[in-house]
C-alpha cells in the first residue's frame, strides 16, 4: 500500500480523469479507476502499473445507474486505503434544454449531480471517520457564466461548486480537504460526444488537458478550495467571493425590502 493511500478517480478512461490517474500514480498514489469503458480502463491500468509500479484496480461502473453508484459508494465506505476521491465523471447535452430529449437531460442530472453528490457524501463520511482524505470535484468556469452556454450543464456545474464550498468548512476541521476545480474549455472527448467542435473556439481559449490537471494539482498543493486554472488574476474572483459573503446578513429578513413594497394609492 502507498503511504499516500489510494485515489479513486471517476471518468478515468479518458480526458481529465485519465490524466489525473497518470499524475496521481506518479505522485505514488495507488488507484481505483472508475468508468463504463472496461477496455480503456484496463489499457490505462496496465500502462500505469508498468510505468509507475503502483497498484491499480479497475471498477467498471455506469454512474447514471443507481446500482453502479451504490457499488462505488460501498467501495469508498469499506476500503480504508482510499484517501482521495476525484469526482470527475460528467457529460453535456448535444443541444439546449429546449431541444434535448428528456432521457439525455435525466442522464446529465444523474451523472453530473446525483452521482457526484452521493459519492462526495460517501467519501466525506468515510474520510471524516478516518481523520484524513481529500475530495476533488470537477466543476467548470461555466458555473460562473450561465449566460454563455446551456443552462442545464452550467447549472450542474454551479451545483458542484456550491456543494464543494458547502462541504469544505464541514470536512476540513475533520482532516478532509475539499477542492473544486473549474476548467475552462479543455481539449477532451466531451466536446465530440456532445456534437460540438472544440476547434471552433479561438486557440487561445482552449487548454490542453495535461496543463489543466497539472495546474489543478498546483492549486491542490497550495490548499485552495476553488481552483480556476485559466484565471491569471484572482483578484476579481476574490472580490466576488467577498461580495457574495457580504450579502449573507441581508438575505433573510422579517421585513420586505423597501423597493418591493407596493406603492400607497395616490
Amino acid at each position: 500500500m502507498s503511504d499516500l493511500g489510494t485515489a479513486l478517480v471517476t471518468g478515468a478512461s479518458t480526458g481529465i480523469g485519465a490524466i489525473y490517474a497518470d499524475r496521481l500514480a506518479r505522485r505514488s498514489y495507488d488507484l481505483i479507476l472508475v468508468a463504463r469503458d472496461a477496455a480503456r480502463l484496463e489499457a490505462l491500468a496496465t500502462r500505469l502499473r508498468t510505468e509507475t509500479g503502483r497498484k491499480v484496480d479497475v471498477l467498471v461502473a455506469d454512474l447514471t445507474d443507481r446500482g453502479d453508484v451504490a457499488a462505488v459508494e460501498a467501495r469508498l465506505a469499506a476500503d480504508a486505503t482510499i484517501t482521495m476521491l476525484v469526482n470527475n465523471a460528467g457529460m453535456s447535452l448535444t443541444g439546449t434544454l429546449l431541444d434535448s430529449s428528456v432521457d439525455s437531460v435525466e442522464r446529465l442530472i444523474a451523472l453530473n449531480i446525483t452521482a457526484v453528490t452521493l459519492l462526495a457524501g460517501a467519501a466525506g463520511r468515510a474520510f471524516a471517520g478516518r481523520g484524513k482524505g481529500a475530495i476533488v470535484n470537477l466543476a467548470s468556469v461555466l458555473a460562473l457564466a450561465p449566460e454563455r452556454f446551456d443552462g442545464v450543464y452550467s447549472g450542474s456545474k454551479a451545483f458542484v461548486l456550491n456543494l464543494s464550498q458547502s462541504l469544505a468548512p464541514i470536512l476540513e476541521p475533520k482532516g478532509v480537504r475539499v477542492q473544486a476545480v473549474l476548467p475552462g474549455a479543455t481539449r477532451t472527448e466531451i466536446w465530440q460526444r456532445s456534437g460540438k467542435d472544440i476547434d471552433a473556439f479561438p486557440a487561445e481559449m482552449v487548454m490542453e488537458v495535461d496543463d489543466l490537471v497539472d495546474a489543478a494539482l498546483v492549486g491542490f498543493d497550495a490548499g485552495e478550495t476553488v481552483t480556476i486554472p485559466p484565471l491569471a488574476d484572482d483578484a476579481p474572483w476574490l472580490a466576488m467571493t467577498q461580495t457574495r459573503l457580504g450579502l449573507g446578513p441581508n438575505l433573510s429578513k422579517r421585513d420586505v425590502a423597501p423597493r418591493y413594497r407596493a406603492l400607497a394609492p395616490a
